[in-house]
């Protein structure tokens, strides 16, 4: 028996089947009986046990510190750590008693400040979702925001944007066809694949090429030029879930073509230049001296001046909408492209370039089968085309000219919106657009601005 007055282990509660004074184990059926029993109700004075006992299964752990030796017992089965102090209703420092807190249904941190919603940590569930009146929300945007929110506008004003891309890449592509038809020839890919072309052919056949090469490019830089300035006015109003007609993005977009077409063409001559200054030096020794050395200095010069090239196309690459949407001439539209770019090239350049990924696969899913069906219908079918000894006919440039139009139909909207949605997470990352953006839409209510911690 245990000489600390009412202390015993749930256990050894009488509801397991033994009386009150029983030490242990129900006694064996060959045990005396009598008032001798040790489970018999006891009579002498030294007995420690109390005539009342509770009732079975009432039994519980006692407050105070346990016996020596002995180890204290578990906290008691319950819904929670016990009977919290009183509090004003709905949490706080003292409203311990609010929906998850410890022990309550939500299993979160009690009432403090408001942890006790139920489901976890109370009411702080992150920031309040931003406002959203058009394709993109408001704040700081992701890789993939920006991405979805051009198809986005692609999808929902697919009217006015498909419409804009298609006149636009018929009207190129019409002219494109028929100098390559008529007033271009392709004799210069001939010289080229003959292996028995003298020097001057092969210089009188590189010559055409790239000429054809420069023409083709120049009319695919005007409609990529047109394209983007209608395209750039039907993104910003996207942004605001405002829609606009073609005539509408014209008519915003007119003032400022002749201003986009010099921008760009300023951008092309920087990037040649840059090309041709690294290149010339490899030049000028390959045509006075050693021709080895020189060629090697040449494909150097060549990458040099290619990465320098690309470094200035990125730093000015929102040069083109903060033109368009400012108003603003070409030598500030190109400042502030580099102002916003500024301690964020490696993100606009990755960002810039996995859109032209993208665009070009998507093309090239179009594209090829056209050209690959283009070349079975005309001259010397697809053997001949691979070989580079088909006739380019009128069936091939026709054939051709359909995927041509139908691949940039889908990627004007892509590289066009990507680039417009870059200039707006930039300003609003630098000079809080968002704030003007929700009142340009009159979108009100919590997490207008739509701050996102971290971003």
């Amino acid at each position: 028996m245990n000489d600390t007055p009412g202390w015993a282990s749930p256990g050894s509660a009488p509801s397991d089947g033994q009386e009150p004074g029983a030490p242990g184990p129900a006694a064996p059926a060959d045990r005396p009986t009598g008032p001798d029993r040790p489970d018999a109700e006891p009579t002498s004075p030294g007995t420690k046990w109390s005539k009342e006992q509770p009732p079975p299964g009432q039994w519980s752990a006692p407050t105070g510190p346990a016996g020596p030796g002995q180890a204290p017992p578990p906290p008691p089965p319950g819904p929670g750590w016990g009977t919290p102090p009183p509090g004003p209703p709905g949490g706080g420092y003292g409203g311990y008693p609010g929906p998850g807190g410890y022990g309550g249904p939500g299993g979160g941190y009690g009432g403090y400040g408001g942890y006790g919603a139920p489901g976890g940590h109370g009411g702080w569930g992150g920031p309040p979702p931003a406002a959203k009146p058009g394709v993109i929300p408001l704040r700081p945007l992701g890789v993939g925001e920006i991405l979805d929110g051009a198809v986005s506008t692609m999808r929902t004003y697919w009217r006015t944007v498909l419409g804009i891309s298609l006149a636009v890449a018929v009207f190129t592509e019409v002219i494109v066809v028929l100098l390559q038809g008529l007033v271009l020839d392709d004799t210069g890919s001939e010289a080229l694949n003959d292996p028995d072309a003298t020097l001057s052919e092969l210089s009188d056949a590189l010559a055409d090429t790239t000429l054809n090469s420069s023409v083709v490019f120049l009319l695919s830089l005007i409609g990529t030029v047109l394209a983007t300035a209608l395209l750039t006015t039907v993104t910003s109003r996207a942004v605001l879930g405002k829609p606009v007609t073609t005539a509408e993005a014209w008519r915003d977009a007119r003032p400022q073509v002749l201003k986009l077409f010099g921008l760009i063409l300023l951008l092309v001559v920087i990037s040649v230049a840059l090309l041709m200054a690294g290149m010339t030096p490899g030049l000028i020794i390959t045509a006075t001296a050693d021709s080895g050395a020189g060629v090697a200095l040449t494909a150097l010069g060549f990458i040099a001046g290619g990465v320098v090239a690309v470094w200035i196309w990125v730093r000015f690459s929102l040069a083109s909408p903060a033109l368009m949407l400012e108003k603003q001439g070409i030598k500030k539209a190109l400042g502030r492209s580099v102002k916003l770019v500024r301690g964020s090239w490696w993100r606009v350049f990755g960002i810039q370039l996995l859109a032209s990924v993208i665009a070009g696969v998507v093309a090239s899913i179009i594209v090829i089968p056209f050209t690959l069906l283009a070349a079975a219908l005309g001259g010397d079918g697809i053997g001949g085309f691979l070989a580079g000894s088909g006739d380019l006919g009128w069936t091939f440039l026709v054939v051709s000219g359909i995927g041509s139009v139908i691949g940039s139909m889908i990627t004007f909207p892509i590289t066009a919106g990507v680039t417009v949605l870059l200039y707006i997470d930039r300003r609003i990352r630098r000079e809080a657009l968002d704030l003007e953006l929700i009142r340009a839409a009159g979108t009100r209510g919590p997490g207008a601005s739509g701050a996102v911690p971290g971003s």
